[in-house]
């Protein structure tokens, strides 16, 4: 029975930032703006709050420095997004590009800032932040070593933006208008909508999620920032894809993958998959192939938002 609990949890710290970054793409292309940029944003969101972890650890610590960070990861997220606006929204420019030039900035930003203060590029940090027994709630058998022992407070703001995002994308007028501009922008345009406002708002609140959930995946997985978050980007877009752009169908591929994630890294701890003797590289390449085995058979079949990545011309018809 340990084992399924060490499996889940490991998932679990896989599986958030994986959901949080895709639900983040889910408002940017709802909108009609394509974030290729995600990878991006989530090393400046981490770099910013690492260095923020890193400088005040001594006068902070706990669950109010992690939500300190994730409100300044959050932030640098969303200003780091608008650049991508900018270029995409009032500049029409290729999104993709856009989000690749961001995706090429950002690491090489987060190293050079890390050298100037501190003379290396790796940025360490304690970490304070594990909840080895929620009170009350872990003493639930079996419920509470699943889910209220070893845990982070990440893994509950992860669901409660999960229902949000369900709940603001489907039960309010605007998230009826996001998706309207993502689908026929002009019919939009012709009711008082501002098209151009939706996709600011969709994509700096894609950059303010993605930014958090480069700290919600560094957090668990190590104590030493290295300017990279390991393809977490590419991975949320996959999982944005296989979800077919709406939230649950995001959380569950969000939890393949986590789950995929989770044996390519913790496969040694598995005496399973250890007493194979298969060759570590394989594992580590079994997200990846996932990946590329989901998107095969989940592309045609692809129902994204008609007008995404297509930039809007006010005055044409």
């Amino acid at each position: 029975m340990s084992y399924v609990f060490f499996l889940f949890q490991q998932t679990m710290y896989f599986t958030i930032p994986l959901m949080v970054v895709a639900l983040g793409a889910l408002y940017s292309e709802r909108s009609g703006v394509i974030n290729i940029a995600l990878e991006g944003i989530m090393v400046m969101g981490a770099f910013v709050s690492v260095l923020f972890i890193h400088t005040f650890e001594g006068q902070l610590s706990g669950q109010a420095m992690l939500l300190a960070a994730l409100a300044i990861a959050a932030a640098s997220g969303a200003v780091f997004s608008l650049l991508h606006a900018y270029a995409s929204i009032h500049m029409k420019a290729n999104q993709v590009i856009s989000g690749t030039a961001l995706n090429m900035m950002a690491p090489a930003f987060a190293i050079y800032i890390a050298r100037m203060i501190q003379g290396v590029q790796q940025i360490q940090f304690t970490n304070t932040f594990r909840i080895e027994k929620v009170p009350v709630l872990g003493d639930i058998p079996f419920l509470g070593p699943l889910f209220f022992q070893k845990a982070y407070i990440t893994t509950y703001l992860g669901v409660a933006i999960l229902i949000l995002a369900a709940t603001v994308m489907y039960k309010t007028r605007f998230g009826l208008r996001l998706r309207s501009c993502g689908e026929h922008p002009q019919a939009a345009d012709s009711v008082g909508i501002s098209v151009y406002k939706m996709r600011y708002a969709g994509t700096l609140i894609s950059g303010a999620l993605a930014g958090a959930g480069g700290l919600i995946f560094i957090v668990p997985t190590t104590v030493n920032f290295n300017a990279t978050v390991a393809g977490y980007g590419f991975l949320a877009l996959a999982v944005l894809i296989f979800g077919q752009w709406k939230p649950y169908r995001i959380a569950l591929a969000a939890l393949f993958f986590g789950f995929m994630k989770t044996v390519s890294a913790a496969y040694s701890g598995i005496p399973l998959l250890a007493d194979l003797g298969i060759n570590s590289y394989f594992y580590k390449m079994i997200p990846y192939i996932a990946t590329l085995v989901v998107l095969i058979f989940s592309s045609k079949n692809s129902q994204a938002p008609k007008a995404e990545g297509i930039p809007y011309d006010k005055g044409a018809r």
